[in-house]
């Protein structure tokens, strides 16, 4: 076991080296293309509660070093806890990992908005951005990702193998696991250390749904903040909108499933419904998807 441990650790260690090899290269190729460089663009991170829209964020942030100096880094998500093991990871580690980011790079993940990130996050040279999705659409796709899409997921084998249904799988995804404690504790505790970013005016928060009703307009946004954030585009606007419209491509994220708003409506049954409102009715009127309990 221990023999095993050490080989992925190199593993893990090779492969990160190899990212920043090829994201070296990247960066020399756009330094070239751009008179600039990249030097002064900011960092473009998308951060997000999982299952929120993160590729979606991503890919749209992807479409930047194609209206201006910046870089897809290639590097691996930003994470606050580890997804084959459920491990917290420690805050200097986190810190590890963004600080890695230079400047033009995009890059994404899922952070907690703990006073040193959200201090990195929100400092000059950094452009963030907060996507949010209903918790009720996060339930149902935590369901299908845990359960059919990440085998190597903490509580892929749970879901899998010892719960039986939809149902099942979507109460726990509702209700966590109390018998994990606070490895998985329920929704709105999983999204309440979120909650930060929504205070903070450095960083942009957008709603997954507005990519499907008023796709421009929330493209539009992306672009904005960036530019206030120092980002300086070789292309007028209006085709840099368009641009990161087409960098848009669902077939490309392994998570995305129906692209669909509301289709909750569609897997909540009623005892579903009153065990949301115990656990998170509140949360849902403070992110202001309802405007009371009455739904």
């Amino acid at each position: 076991m221990i023999r095993d441990s050490s080989l992925n650790l190199q593993r893990s260690k090779f492969d990160l080296q190899l990212r920043i090899f090829r994201r070296f290269l990247r960066r020399l190729a756009q330094t070239a293309r751009y008179r600039r460089g990249l030097r002064g663009s900011p960092i473009l991170f998308a951060n997000s509660f999982p299952k929120s829209g993160t590729h979606l964020l991503t890919q749209v942030l992807q479409g930047f070093p194609s209206i201006g100096p910046a870089v897809d880094s290639g590097l691996p998500a930003v994470v606050t806890f580890e997804g084959d093991s459920g491990r917290e990871r420690t805050t200097q580690e986190i810190l590890a990992d963004v600080e890695r980011l230079l400047p033009g790079d995009i890059a994404y993940g899922h952070l907690h908005a703990l006073p040193p990130i959200v201090d990195f996050l929100c400092r000059e040279g950094v452009c963030a951005y907060f996507i949010l999705r209903d918790p009720r659409d996060v339930a149902v796709s935590h369901v299908h990702y845990v359960t059919e899409m990440e085998p190597g997921h903490a509580h892929h084998h749970y879901y899998a193998e010892e719960l039986h249904s939809f149902d099942e799988r979507l109460r726990a995804s509702i209700l966590g696991r109390p018998e994990v404690g606070m490895l998985f504790p329920d929704i709105r505790q999983r999204f309440e250390p979120y909650l930060g970013w929504l205070e903070r005016p450095e960083v942009l928060t957008l709603r997954f749904e507005e990519f499907l009703d008023e796709r421009m307009a929330a493209l539009g946004s992306v672009f904005d903040h960036a530019i206030r954030g120092g980002f300086q585009p070789a292309v007028e606007r209006e085709e840099a909108i368009r641009i990161l419209a087409d960098a848009i491509d669902p077939q490309r994220s392994p998570t995305f499933r129906s692209g669909k708003a509301g289709a909750w409506r569609e897997q909540f049954s009623d005892e579903n419904k009153r065990l949301f409102k115990d656990v998170a009715g509140e949360l849902l009127m403070r992110l202001g998807y309802e405007r009371d309990m009455d739904w």
